[in-house]
């Protein structure tokens, strides 16, 4: 187990300093980190701004779903005996409901992102003509 850890660890070291070392690069060199490192949004395919409303927008419903789900124990719990209340209050402090919750995916690399795109390009060019030909 121990053997694994370091393998790992050694592994995460080689890339982390891979990326952070201060030698002078190529400029071939430095795009292919670029196309590693960075990232595009991924999480809406209709533009950016789907996805700066909807992120916020998720958090809050999430949160509102758990605070409705504590005021829901709580209210049960009042017409039950003492027990029952501190464990409803217990959950409620410990946010017990909030395990797992909603996350946002993770962003898209740019190298992907790139290649997805021009992938769709290539399947818009000449659209307009499969599409008389195929009706006949």
């Amino acid at each position: 187990m121990d053997g694994g850890f370091r393998l790992v660890a050694v592994f995460v070291f080689q890339m982390h300093s891979e990326l952070v070392t201060n030698r002078n690069r190529t400029p071939q060199e430095k795009k292919t980190l670029s196309l590693k490192k960075d990232r595009r949004q991924s999480y809406f395919a209709s533009g950016q701004k789907g996805a700066r409303k909807a992120i916020p927008l998720r958090k809050r419903l999430e949160n509102r779903r758990n605070r409705h789900k504590n005021d829901q124990a709580i209210a049960i719990a009042v017409e039950g005996d003492e027990l029952a209340l501190d464990l409803a209050e217990s959950s409620a402090r410990n946010d017990v409901h909030r395990a797992g919750g909603w996350k946002k995916g993770a962003d898209r690399p740019l190298g992907e992102a790139i290649a997805l795109q021009q992938a769709k390009r290539g399947y818009r060019i000449g659209r307009k003509e499969r599409s008389r030909t195929d009706h006949y």
